[in-house]
């Protein structure tokens, strides 16, 4: 199992990735956007919690204009935490 602390400043994000055995992650502070494949991107505060489903096509960071830090929890599989796949687009990021 792996956990960090992670922080985006504003504008920042993860590429689109997937977990084996899924995560975790817990804002604690700031306000940022996630978004599944296929779904809407979503806000998230800080004191909320995400669950991202095993396999699931994902990507997570901060607003345009604020920080955001969350502690990311994941199990491995086979020594393996994450799948990095392409990165997220500006209109992906904006929901244009």
């Amino acid at each position: 199992m792996t956990a960090g602390l992670v922080t985006f400043e504003p504008g920042a994000r993860t590429n689109w990735h997937t977990h084996p055995l899924g995560q975790l992650l817990i804002v604690t502070s700031g306000k940022g956007w996630t978004q599944c494949e296929h779904g809407e991107r979503v806000e998230v505060n800080a004191g909320d919690s995400i669950w991202c489903p095993p396999g699931h096509k994902h990507w997570h960071g901060a607003t345009d204009a604020t920080a955001m830090s969350h502690i990311a929890i994941t199990e491995m599989l086979g020594g393996k935490a994450v799948d990095w796949l392409e990165p997220v687009s500006e209109a992906q990021y904006l929901a244009i």
